[in-house]
């Protein structure tokens, strides 16, 4: 499943992240596309990188503020035990849920749900889907006094699954390409580590090779895509 170019989503995107960073090389060029279309994004960052060896919790804080800043977003760090520690637990998804509930997002992304080098990632995924269920009961003590919400999906986004991995949906980012690689310059305390920038534009090149274009995000689906006609979607970016 692809979409080409033309437009993009335009309503409430919650974006979670376990760690400064996540979001900038996981999903970064998407919401860079999405906030271009008038998108209302908010990013959740479920810790400072507290165990990290290069940077600072606090300045590292701040490369993602100043990432947000690039494309128009509002950024909240939350505390989840820190980096290492953030578990899926219901206490945890609950307080996502409130946030769910608050916002009022039409789109939740996430990461993805897989195990990976780093259990952070996971477990925030877990938690991301699960708060999302919880924020549409009613019936739930601990978020009385906050309507219900449903969002209308729910993605999730690759922090380090291999770049050739199937994916579920593909989105042409090419015209954001240098407004996201700016988003993960911001992270410069980390690019002194690994060269990150090469690592995440390669995935994103090698999936717009794939549909005929310079740049593309790959996305895992948590739901079956619905539409109501064949013609909603771009069925293929082959040739035949």
């Amino acid at each position: 499943m692809s979409a080409k170019g033309g437009s993009a989503f335009g309503g409430r995107i919650l974006a979670i992240g376990a760690h400064p960073d996540d979001l900038e090389f996981g999903c970064g060029s998407l919401l860079a596309k999405e906030a271009s279309a008038g998108s209302q994004i908010k990013l959740l960052v479920l810790s400072k990188g507290e165990a990290g060896t290069a940077g600072t919790p606090e300045s590292r804080a701040e490369e993602s503020r100043a990432a947000a800043k690039l494309i128009g977003a509002e950024i909240e760090f939350l505390e989840m035990g820190g980096d290492c520690h953030i578990k899926n637990t219901a206490e945890n998804a609950f307080v996502i849920a409130k946030y769910i509930r608050e916002f009022k997002p039409d789109v939740i992304l996430a990461p993805h749900t897989d195990e990976n080098q780093h259990p952070d990632h996971a477990e925030a995924g877990k938690m991301a889907r699960d708060a999302a269920r919880f924020a549409r009961y009613g019936g739930l003590a601990e978020l009385k006094g906050l309507a219900t919400h449903k969002i209308t999906a729910l993605y999730y986004y690759p922090v380090t699954q291999d770049f050739a991995a199937p994916v579920d949906l593909v989105v042409d980012t090419t015209e954001v390409y240098d407004t996201w690689v700016k988003m993960i310059n911001c992270h410069n305390t980390q690019l002194q580590n690994k060269d990150y920038e090469s690592l995440v534009t390669a995935r994103a090149k090698a999936l717009g090779v794939a549909i005929g274009t310079k740049s593309a995000q790959g996305l895992w689906k948590n739901d079956p895509i619905r539409l109501n006609n064949l013609s909603d979607l771009n069925l293929s970016s082959r040739n035949y």
